[in-house]
């Protein structure tokens, strides 16, 4: 009799199990196949957006309905034909030139569902596009955009946004190298000002190219550097882009003599970067694979109260155009300067400009390479060319930026 209770109690105890198997099944989520998704029209939609005077345009949009949430990797593409065959990654790799080009990818891939794409990047891709000479752009551009979302190798597309755009000629050339940006509370005024790129040379420093580093062609990817002074305690973040929090290197760790920040792609905010010891970092960025390192700079570091742009357009003169100091936050001590000016032609062969110390001669550095290098000291002429610039210069590197205004 005990027998037969307890092979009837086995039998209820499978029959539950089983029960409760059927049960979990029909709750797990099942993978949906959805053929698009939602790109939201942008305000900006409405007005011819001036490339050349805008700094990003910005787009969001809705996950495809997967049945569940689930991380997936968005791309924003635009056309000015509304086809949607061949890449411009794809007519490049053809070196016969026959392959013609009907769409282009702009912007980094994503893994939320909003980007600022750069006005620049946006200007050069239509210029890949359609290949305009100088004197034959059009006063205005339809361009059609939509988003591709790519889950485990399978992609699904958006609705088509229709956006008119102010284009103008952009020289395709190698990408120049791309940089980072650093901003926070012991950065420039220390104000957090992360609106445009006006904000650059206040509460933005820009990172710097390394001479001798190679940097791809296409992408401008490779490492750049940025060596400062930091207070204890003192915080800031090293953004990808500007105007967008949600790219970059936050709060990390040391390990052995290196700080290691963490890159931020979406998602929640680890924190910021911050030292226990005041003094010199150096921070070097690989853009090519998002790293990052930063150790204590033990060089010997000079002091300067001023620092100038001596050139063929003031008669070299070492104190005529004067460059703002850009960290002036409360504890600062400055090594970055600033100063925006204007060549009216492009540097003479036996000229272009330097950068000199406190008044005098006695301290210059210069490189012939323009818009961006690493002055030695009593170095080339910078070999400028005509137009206006923001200049910044790091007086420990010797690093400069000539950014086109």
């Amino acid at each position: 009799m005990k027998k037969l209770n307890i092979l009837a109690g086995l039998m209820m105890l499978l029959v539950m199990m089983f029960t409760a198997c059927d049960d979990d099944i029909s709750k797990n989520p099942t993978l949906q196949s959805p053929s698009t998704f939602k790109l939201n029209t942008p305000s900006y939609a409405a007005t011819n957006v001036n490339l050349a005077t805008s700094d990003s345009l910005s787009f969001t949009w809705s996950q495809p309905d997967y049945g569940f949430p689930l991380a997936s990797e968005y791309q924003v593409e635009i056309s000015t034909a509304n086809k949607w065959t061949t890449s411009v990654d794809e007519a490049s790799a053809d070196n016969t030139g026959k392959t013609i080009a009907d769409y282009a990818t702009v912007g980094e891939t994503s893994n939320i569902c909003k980007q600022n794409v750069g006005a620049a990047i946006f200007a050069k891709a239509l210029e890949q596009l359609n290949k305009w000479t100088t004197d034959a752009v059009p006063a205005t551009q339809t361009v059609y955009a939509r988003v591709k979302s790519t889950v485990k190798g399978s992609s699904v597309y958006s609705n088509i946004v229709t956006l008119t755009v102010i284009p103008y000629y952009v020289e395709l050339k190698d990408a120049a190298p791309a940089i980072y940006y650093l901003i926070g509370g012991c950065i420039g005024d220390g104000k957090w000002s992360n609106v445009d790129a006006s904000n650059i040379g206040g509460s933005i420093i820009p990172m710097h190219a390394i001479a001798g580093e190679t940097y791809d062609k296409k992408t401008g990817y490779g490492k750049i550097e940025y060596t400062g002074y930091f207070p204890a305690g003192g915080e800031f973040k090293i953004l990808k882009t500007i105007g967008d929090w949600n790219y970059g290197f936050c709060k990390g760790e040391w390990k052995d003599d290196t700080y290691v920040p963490t890159y931020r792609s979406g998602g929640d905010d680890p924190g910021n970067i911050k030292f226990d010891d005041a003094g010199y970092y150096d921070i070097i960025v690989n853009t090519a694979d998002n790293s990052c390192t930063i150790k204590k700079y033990t060089k010997d570091v000079s002091k300067y109260t001023s620092i100038a742009i001596a050139g063929s357009e003031n008669s070299w003169s070492a104190t005529a155009d004067l460059m703002k100091a850009i960290s002036t936050f409360d504890g600062a001590e400055n090594h970055d300067w600033v100063e925006t000016i204007t060549y009216k032609a492009d540097a003479p062969s036996d000229g272009g400009c330097k950068f000199t110390a406190d008044g005098a001669w006695t301290d210059n550095w210069g490189d012939s390479a323009f818009p961006y290098g690493t002055g030695s000291a009593g170095g080339h002429n910078i070999l400028y060319k005509a137009g206006t610039y923001k200049v910044i210069f790091n007086d420990i590197t010797h690093q400069y930026i000539f950014i086109a205004q």
